[in-house]
């Protein structure tokens, strides 16, 4: 049991005995680095049942816990707070219990709670970029975070193969692309198919300049440009399922798909299962039909289906066009009943989407509430904030956007740079040394989008994201291979690692901090997986690694005298490496053993 559970226990007896009243529950915060303390408890909640001075109540409590509390050695009262002093034995004894358990603080997977988290979900019409790259990073983590906090977890996307957009690039091919394939090109799929959907935009683009330079109406040219109603009668063929158009579509979504997977590799993410708009497209006009018949939807005059959210302050939207026609919101709604048929046990999906969707999502899960669905209640829409670079934003029409597969390479040449101009791999391999080039590099992307709130818009810069110090993956890493040094020293010099530690010696003031930070390890995961928030374990595992150094500089770890105290620190410094490492996987991020 962690210290804040047996003092809130003692708190509410306190509150009970001194002051005769029930305290519902009880408000912990650390103390301030200016004040002696472990723990501090906040006086101020407490007046809502406790009438009095909150300097005399803390003064009342503090001094019964004082007395009654085997764990509190001391405490103080400043204002509303009162400062606990927790006893070297509590965590002496704490920390021999975790020392040397593996995967300490990741629970059980329990395969009564399960949950779906559905990330990347790309259109088959370009490479994925920057913006997918936020997308993947934090759908992958909140997946793996969850599946710490002790659920069942089920990656997935869908993947968007079909529409007037597959189709530009699919004609675009037709007509310049002379038969050209990946092979023959030596590109990529996804970027070849992406080269065609940048080609069609110019072609469209010239052929509206003419219409208007011949009079018509710049609009009307938008709407009638021939290249766009070709387009728009091959998304017609495809859907009647002309033999053709399908071929060419299924050849094309194939190399994307290949090129997909590619990327999917470098950057550490999978699915356990992929769902496909074009088998899906149908789905949920069943739904609406029967939502008609139940009164949730209303037909109007022209035919359209439409549900009435006004009173739950949205607006009308519509369901099902006038022609019978899926729109996507349809079609979510059967993807998402869908998912519950394929996998009975789950019982909630988390969505990453950009928070350009924020309203669309807010319409599908009270839709799917009013259908009577249960598992409704359990759905989450992990919205999240652009990412921006120094030049702009991004256009995938125009060709500018920061290709995903580019700016892995920039970011492991820009590891490269830095770490041969810090002179740090002297004594390691070429091929070392590319591994190595890597996995910072990587871990410098990762680390930077995955530190930010999802909520929060990013400005991503390369070079700042790959510093060896300050709040940084690469900073992270080089402090974990540190670590490794160490032990592997503390081996050579036969430590014994093995020694149990009593209390007799107490503990030096840095090496309480660090016993204090792994305590909370498991709280900040169940914290991460509530809020749906990597940000939480990134910035949990910086103040871990920023007290590791401190205590690195402040006690002598191998060169200390007494073999006891010697020990714990070599046994502290492990179990530190133990939860960087842990930390990190769950960010998708991989340590060093040497830097």
């Amino acid at each position: 049991m962690n210290i804040q559970a047996i003092l809130e226990n003692k708190v509410k007896e306190a509150v009970s005995k001194i002051f005769n009243a029930e305290l519902p529950s009880v408000e912990f915060q650390p103390t301030r680095k200016d004040f002696e303390g472990d723990v501090t408890v906040v006086v101020f909640p407490m007046l809502r049942v406790v009438k009095g001075n909150p300097v005399q109540i803390g003064e009342q409590i503090g001094a019964f816990l004082n007395e009654e509390v085997a764990e509190v050695s001391d405490f103080n009262v400043v204002k509303g707070f009162l400062n606990l002093v927790v006893s070297d034995a509590f965590y002496i004894n704490f920390f021999s219990g975790i020392k040397d358990k593996a995967n300490y603080g990741l629970v059980t997977e329990s395969a009564s709670d399960a949950v779906m988290v559905e990330y990347s979900s790309p259109n088959t019409n370009k490479p994925l970029h920057l913006g997918h790259i936020r997308n993947n990073l934090l759908g992958y983590s909140v997946a793996e975070i969850l599946k710490a906090s002790g659920k069942k977890v089920y990656k997935t996307q869908i993947i968007n193969d079909r529409g007037i957009h597959i189709c530009k690039s699919m004609l675009a091919w037709q007509r310049f692309g002379n038969g050209e394939t990946p092979e023959s090109t030596g590109l990529k799929g996804d970027k070849l198919v992406g080269n065609y959907y940048v080609a069609f935009d110019k072609a469209y683009k010239a052929e509206i300049s003419k219409m208007v330079a011949d009079g018509v109406d710049e609009k009307v040219a938008a709407k009638e440009a021939p290249i766009l109603l070709e387009a728009q009668q091959m998304l017609q063929k495809w859907e009647a399922g002309d033999e053709e158009v399908v071929s060419l579509w299924k050849k094309m979504n194939g190399w994307v798909y290949k090129g997909f997977e590619e990327t999917y590799k470098n950057m550490g993410v999978d699915f356990d299962k992929l769902y496909y708009e074009s088998d899906t497209y149908l789905l949920g006009k069943d739904v609406v039909a029967d939502g008609l018949q139940k009164g949730v939807f209303y037909k109007k005059g022209d035919g359209s289906v439409w549900i009435d959210l006004t009173d739950e302050g949205l607006d009308e939207k519509i369901v099902l066009r006038s022609d019978g026609t899926a729109v996507y919101m349809t079609q979510d709604i059967g993807t998402a009943i869908q998912r519950v048929k394929d996998y009975p046990d789950i019982n909630g999906m988390v969505y990453t989407v950009g928070n350009e969707q924020d309203y669309h999502f807010k319409v599908l899960f009270l839709i799917l509430k009013k259908l009577g669905f249960s598992w409704a209640e359990q759905l989450h829409h992990l919205s999240y904030g652009m990412v921006d670079l120094p030049s702009g934003k991004m256009k995938s029409r125009e060709g500018t956007v920061v290709d995903a597969d580019d700016l892995m390479v920039e970011m492991t040449a820009t590891a490269a740079k830095i770490s041969e101009e810090l002179g740090k791999l002297d004594e390691y391999s070429e091929e070392e040394k590319q591994k190595l080039y890597k996995m910072v590099g990587l871990g410098a992307l990762k680390y930077y989008i995955l530190k930010v709130d999802p909520k929060k818009r990013i400005l991503f810069n390369p070079e700042e994201s790959v510093d060896f110090q300050g709040n940084t993956g690469p900073f992270i890493q080089y402090t974990y291979a540190r670590i490794q040094s160490i032990l592997r020293k503390a081996k050579d010099t036969d430590v014994d690692v093995s020694t149990v530690i009593d209390s007799s010696n107490g503990l030096h003031p840095k090496e309480k901090e660090l016993i204090k930070q792994l305590e909370i390890f498991p709280e900040t995961i169940q914290l991460a997986a509530a809020n749906f928030s990597p940000a939480l374990i990134a910035n949990y595992v910086y103040d871990l690694v920023k007290e590791f150094n401190s205590f690195y500089q402040q006690v002598s770890i191998l060169g200390e005298a007494n073999e006891q105290k010697k020990a714990l620190r070599v046994q502290l410094s492990q179990k530190v490496s133990e939860v960087i490492e842990s930390g990190f996987k769950l960010l998708g991020i991989d340590v060093p053993e040497r830097m």
